[in-house]
């Protein structure tokens, strides 16, 4: 009789902390990522910035992955393993984060010109090991949960991250009082965290691997990384519909979110702080910063319990019992902080949250949706559909209405396409080489990353050049439907992609619309 080896991937309850601890690493890269969204007003007001330098350095995160620092750290991702190119990529990101963190203190020098060169170096570091250890991570999710609850486990991966993206936007600015170089410490302290939780990561999956004595023998005869598997990706329709739509539909969501905050300030007409007498905040052990982070967290926490927790019950009686169980709870919780929501809903960082943070509740539900029905080329065209109505509430129309509809719509699809993408690549790829194509897709994401980051901002002043002085003096304020008009092109384009992608998947046969 034959025996079958259990490894810890086998256990439900094991593979759950280890996402955890994977997903601490997508938190903190994630809020790196997008904290300065919170504090463009600030940087001009303190740091004397403009709304071009801002865009600089956020777009130059991107510059070594423009150029294939991703598809060398995904071959060395496939040659090295996970745990080397975890370690050694990690500390690249929170390399970049020290940087940051010193460069806004004036440890490098006080003046204007010093403190944006090293920021800039800065975040060139950070983004050199930014876009292989979020590869890392998604690889590592495969290794765990293949053959389990894939599409769900990356949706809660990608919850965290996103969970990450609306703290930095909305709390940074509690976290600063005032001082960019505050803010820019904690994140940087963030990223050093993750790296250590990382490290602490590698031991388990040390002892997971000598338990795969299988998969170890095959590791041993598997063929060396040839140029020819990148040739094979880039000659596979399906490979390329997927990897254009990725470029196109965040181009036009992370370089957004960055601009978000001030736009809906400049716009809208929302405040920038919430109000002076504190009605706004809530406090936790003397800390706003803490108390208002406190609301994400249980908005993720309601979440996870609405989508991940249901989905593992056995019978429907009990699916549904909590569901309502949930709903019930999220709504008394909704309606006990009432007066504090109506006060962030008026302030532009924390609205700008709800872009991320509608993803916390919807991933996981959407995940588990492509786990159990499949249909995931489908909901990338829905998905993009709602980035094009978003960004048409936003740049067109000046009612608030418009525009919470449109951050809403906007973090539903932020939340659709990414739970039906990333699985469907695991798809059209072999698993031997998934390091190398979720690569080359994040290499040509940051091209479009790239552009739209520094393009948006340079935009910016392009289209307001007439009234800058005016905007800094604080007697006028930006006009931002042109730059945001031309991310529904970014829309139009992914929804395209998608259609051709079900066309393709229907003659390539990998089973995109099928249940995972």
């Amino acid at each position: 009789m034959e025996t079958v080896n259990k490894t810890m991937r086998d256990s439900a309850a094991i593979r759950w902390v280890m996402l955890i601890l994977l997903s601490a690493l997508m938190f903190a890269t994630y809020w790196f990522q997008d904290f300065y969204g919170g504090l463009k007003g600030l940087m001009e007001s303190e740091l004397g910035f403009t709304s071009e330098e801002f865009g600089r350095v956020i777009g130059l995160t991107t510059i070594a992955n423009m150029f294939g620092m991703i598809i060398v750290g995904g071959i060395i991702l496939d040659k090295w393993g996970i745990r080397l190119a975890g370690i050694v990529f990690g500390s690249l990101a929170a390399l970049g984060g020290a940087f940051n963190a010193l460069a806004t203190a004036g440890v490098f020098g006080d003046s204007h010109s010093t403190q944006l060169t090293f920021m800039i170096v800065g975040r060139i570091l950070f983004g050199t090991g930014l876009e292989v250890t979020c590869v890392v991570a998604t690889r590592t999710i495969v290794k765990w949960f293949k053959g389990y609850e894939l599409a769900l486990a990356m949706a809660i991966n990608v919850g965290f991250g996103r969970l990450g993206s609306a703290l930095g936007i909305a709390i940074s600015p509690d976290i600063a009082n005032g001082h960019v170089a505050t803010a820019v410490t904690f994140a940087a302290t963030l990223m050093g965290l993750a790296l250590i939780i990382f490290i602490i990561y590698s031991f388990f999956d040390i002892r997971v691997d000598r338990q795969s004595r299988v998969a170890a023998a095959e590791a041993e005869v598997e063929e060396e990384f040839s140029f020819k598997d990148l040739i094979k990706l880039a000659t596979n329709p399906s490979f390329i519909y997927i990897a254009l739509l990725c470029v196109s539909f965040y181009a036009a969501v992370f370089p957004f979110i960055q601009y978000a905050p001030d736009m809906l300030v400049n716009k809208f007409g929302f405040a920038y702080n919430l109000p002076a007498d504190g009605s706004g905040d809530i406090v936790i052990a003397g800390s706003k910063a803490l108390g208002n982070a406190s609301i994400y967290i249980a908005f993720f926490l309601f979440g996870i319990m609405f989508s991940a927790v249901p989905a593992n019950l056995k019978t429907n009686r009990a699916r549904y019992t909590t569901m309502v169980v949930v709903g019930i709870l999220f709504a008394v919780f909704i309606y006990a902080l009432r007066d504090t929501l109506g006060l962030w809903l008026n302030n532009g960082p924390k609205t700008a949250s709800l872009i991320p943070l509608g993803t916390i509740l919807f991933t996981p539900i959407f995940g588990n949706y492509v786990d159990k029905k499949g249909k995931a080329a489908s909901l990338m065209i829905l998905g993009s559909a709602l980035l094009i109505f978003a960004h048409l509430a936003l740049s067109l129309f000046n009612a608030k209405l418009l525009a919470y509809a449109g951050l809403l719509s906007l973090g539903i699809a932020f939340s659709l396409v990414p739970a039906a993408m990333w699985p469907s690549v695991a798809k059209i790829v072999a698993e031997k080489r998934l390091g190398t194509a979720y690569a080359s897709m994040f290499t040509v994401q940051n091209w479009g990353l790239g552009l739209f980051f520094w393009g948006l901002g340079a935009l910016l002043d392009l289209v307001n050049k007439d009234k800058l002085e005016a905007i800094r003096a604080g007697a006028d304020t930006y006009d931002y439907m042109i730059p945001i008009l031309v991310l529904v092109g970014c829309g139009l384009i992914a929804m395209f992609l998608a259609f051709k992608l079900r066309q393709a998947d229907k003659r390539q046969g990998y089973g995109l619309e099928l249940p995972s």
